[in-house]
């Protein structure tokens, strides 16, 4: 067994399958370093240096096989945080080499295929629940905010969206649970990561609020409240729309 160690990153882990077949390992496991514990002290390592060129070679390759739509499906895989997202992109990668004219994404009596359509149903669910439920709180620096905490590390797939629907404020959305952030300045869109102190003022948020935003935020809940009708409320149905764990970031639930 080879032991391949990558940085963590897509390219990386590309840069890695490149080099399965590069130097034809068999029998061989990827695992990014942070995550890596030498339990066989026998164990053959490889370290990977990611390498734009031969991840840009996987990436033609994969276009070739499975078009666009199964990049993205094999990067739903990567933002999952899967501690086997490597072995499946990996046994993807292989099986579409191996039947180059056939769409292996859709052969669903591959186990590991079946895996990864369950994993991009699971990651896509989460990506378009971010999208509903985000709120913004206006700053007093004139920057609305935003925090959230996903099940999955869905934060690089919906910048986007959000930059083309708020292309005229300026906004920052931070993953408490990742501790980074996506910040707008009304032409780029950056990741960010902040040091201890900017950390627990982004957990703090609520005593930076805007003036404007807490009468707001009165305002909603109040409107929340008074145009529920009680005898219609039915909680089973919509704990099933709007799970609990979201609650504690949406304005009305305050």
């Amino acid at each position: 067994m080879t032991t391949l160690l990558y940085d963590s990153t897509f390219e990386g882990l590309l840069t890695a399958v490149f080099e399965v077949f590069e130097y034809k390992y068999d029998a061989v496991e990827i695992i990014a370093k942070e995550n890596y514990t030498q339990e066989n002290f026998f164990a053959e390592t490889h370290e990977v240096i990611t390498n734009i060129e031969k991840s840009d070679r996987v990436l033609k390759k994969l276009e070739e096989n499975l078009g666009k739509e199964g990049i993205s499906q094999l990067m739903l895989v990567y933002f999952s945080e899967r501690k086997d997202l490597e072995r499946l992109i990996l046994s993807a990668v292989r099986h579409s080499i191996n039947h180059p004219k056939q769409n292996i994404l859709k052969d669903f009596g591959n186990d590991d295929i079946l895996e990864i359509s369950k994993i991009c149903r699971s990651v896509g669910r989460e990506r378009h629940r971010m999208l509903a439920f985000i709120r913004f709180e206006l700053l007093q620096d004139e920057m609305y905010f935003a925090k959230i905490e996903p099940d999955f590390n869905v934060l690089p797939l919906i910048q986007k969206h959000f930059k083309d629907r708020y292309a005229d404020q300026k906004w920052m959305i931070f993953d408490l649970k990742r501790h980074f952030g996506i910040i707008y300045d009304l032409k780029n869109v950056e990741f960010f990561f902040p040091d201890e102190t900017q950390l627990q003022n982004f957990r703090n948020s609520e005593q930076f609020h805007h003036e404007e935003e807490k009468n707001y935020q009165k305002l909603w809940q109040r409107y929340f409240i008074k145009t529920g009708i009680t005898a219609r409320k039915n909680m089973k149905l919509h704990t099933q729309l709007v799970p609990k764990r979201y609650w504690k970031y949406l304005t009305e639930k305050f």
